[in-house]
């Protein structure tokens, strides 16, 4: 054991190690980081680096790609990772869009490519669906990252983004229904689409409860360690918890990620654990999806893919015909729910849908003895590397192509960030000027040329205004949670400093927190 115990410790600074190596290469080309892991991972398995022979000894990359480790330590941390850093306020704006095409148009994927997969592939029809499930769930995460480096419109990011996270949910939900009905042999649409609202919302409704006691909690805690401690809890506990009454421990831990990250986080958390806590997030993310890409590159042999080179190609191209048909026919339908998506972006959000590691998660969750698991498995990695590697790659390209603008924030947004930088430029003046660094005549020109762009862009934020009274209501909004946070620390150090006693910090902290719940949650996004 203790020697088993050392190769698994030994092959784990590996993968970090390795990991590490690809992240600074990714950075320094330019390349999304996924991608990188999934090259990463198949010269790792093709060259056989000691890694290979370091999993074949210990066993332990087998274990670590079993179902249960899959869905009990991988999923949660991801999907946790991805709900707290969710603006829940931009998401309810296009939450109906959203909806239709994570829970319709997913539905609409999932049958197309497994009724696809069953007539020109040959699978039986129920594992072929169980395939056409997995492979629907979408996980951006490249696309994502390319989003922020050319600031790709907000609403575009928030479609791409919320879909992924909702359509996981749905995905694993479906999938966990069809698998059901491949071992009992018996399926009911009827009973499938009663289990499927049981499951979710049942889920949703734990996520959301417990995520709220746990944001009460932090309120009365002020220790990033011991924050971060719960918010752990949370994301693992709403998970057994859901799955413990037979509901979506997926949908429990998306909802309980989105309570903690637009609700726990303002009301009980102070500016430095914000950052401690979406720093550990943030890292738990980017180890776990190393080891899963890693894995997947190393245990997947690409060599041995080949003999399923046929399968592999239709079932892209079933894939490729399920994702048009989420989106295309349901898109138009948004515009009843709200703004209208414009055609190019629905360009995007076909190319974009990205299939990662939920995919592959469930693929490996098969059972041994489930009907064509070898070459669902197959067809999983195939579609997956085709996704991450080739659609990945061109997204920039086809965005450009389409005419899609990048660097298209909101101008509001532009304008107010040129407002902060003109500001900055004019303190860092008085300094120089107080120094002595520059001449009087020097600092008269610079600052009558920093006092007229300050002019003309409070001109324009003022006309913006005009146009749209909401970025009004929004910023005050932001000013007056700020302000009731500076308030909260003002308190702490007081009472850190023996000025008042604990009952009258408990007392205006409770006054500031129930104004701050009146403005709603804050994201720190």
């Amino acid at each position: 054991m203790p020697g088993n115990l050392t190769q698994i410790v030994e092959l784990l600074l590996l993968l970090l190690i390795a990991a590490s190596l690809v992240a600074m290469a990714a950075r320094r080309f330019r390349v999304p980081y996924t991608i990188a892991l999934v090259f990463a991972g198949v010269a790792i398995d093709l060259f056989h680096l000691p890694i290979v022979e370091l999993l074949g000894e210990s066993g332990a990359g087998e274990r670590w790609l079993s179902p249960e480790i899959i869905f009990m330590v991988f999923l949660p941390g991801l999907l946790f990772e991805a709900g707290i850093n969710i603006n829940v306020r931009h998401l309810l704006k296009e939450l109906g869009p959203i909806l239709l095409v994570a829970v319709a148009g997913l539905l609409i994927a999932a049958a197309v490519t497994g009724y696809f997969v069953h007539w020109f592939v040959g699978i039986p029809l129920m594992a072929a669906l169980v395939f056409g499930a997995l492979i629907s769930a979408t996980d951006p995460i490249s696309v994502l990252a390319l989003f922020k480096q050319l600031g790709v419109n907000k609403r575009l990011a928030v479609l791409v983004e919320g879909e992924s996270l909702f359509n996981d949910g749905t995905a694993v939900v479906l999938f966990q229904i069809l698998v059901a009905a491949v071992a009992t042999g018996e399926f009911s649409v009827a009973a499938g689409v009663g289990r499927f609202f049981v499951v979710s919302l049942g889920g949703a409704a734990i996520g959301l409860g417990l995520g709220y006691v746990v944001s009460r909690v932090t309120q009365r805690v002020d220790d990033p360690q011991v924050e971060i401690t719960l918010t752990t809890i949370l994301a693992y506990g709403s998970f057994l918890m859901a799955e413990h009454f037979h509901l979506s421990g997926v949908i429990a831990v998306v909802a309980a990620g989105l309570m903690i990250g637009n609700f726990g986080a303002e009301v009980g958390m102070s500016s430095r654990t914000k950052v401690a806590v979406w720093s550990f997030w943030e890292y738990v993310g980017f180890v776990i999806n190393s080891l899963v890409f890693l894995l997947i590159g190393i245990e997947v042999h690409v060599l041995s893919l080949m003999q399923y080179w046929q399968p592999i190609l239709l079932a892209i191209l079933a894939v490729l015909v399920g994702r048009a048909l989420a989106v295309y026919p349901l898109a138009p339908l948004a515009g009843l729910m709200g703004a209208s998506i414009p055609t190019k972006w629905r360009h995007v959000m076909f190319w974009g849908g990205i299939h990662g590691g939920v995919s592959l998660a469930l693929a490996l969750s098969l059972a041994p003895d489930f009907p064509n698991r070898e070459l669902i498995l197959a067809m999983t990695f195939g579609v997956v590397a085709f996704s991450i590697v080739v659609q990945g790659l061109s997204v920039t390209p086809v965005m450009r192509w389409l005419g899609v603008k990048l660097g298209d924030e909101d101008e509001y947004d532009r304008t107010r960030v040129r407002q902060m930088a003109l500001a900055a430029a004019s303190a860092e003046l008085a300094g120089m000027h107080k120094a002595h660094v520059v001449s009087v005549p020097v600092y008269d020109r610079l600052r009558s040329e920093l006092d007229q762009g300050q002019q003309e862009m409070e001109r324009r934020v003022e006309q913006l205004h005009a146009e749209d009274e909401s970025w009004v209501e929004e910023e005050e909004r932001l000013a007056r949670a700020r302000l009731l946070g500076a308030e909260k620390t003002a308190i702490q150090r007081a009472l850190r400093d023996g000025l008042i006693s604990h009952h009258t910090a408990e007392e205006m902290a409770a006054r500031a927190d129930e104004e701050m719940e009146r403005l709603g949650g804050v994201g720190p996004h």
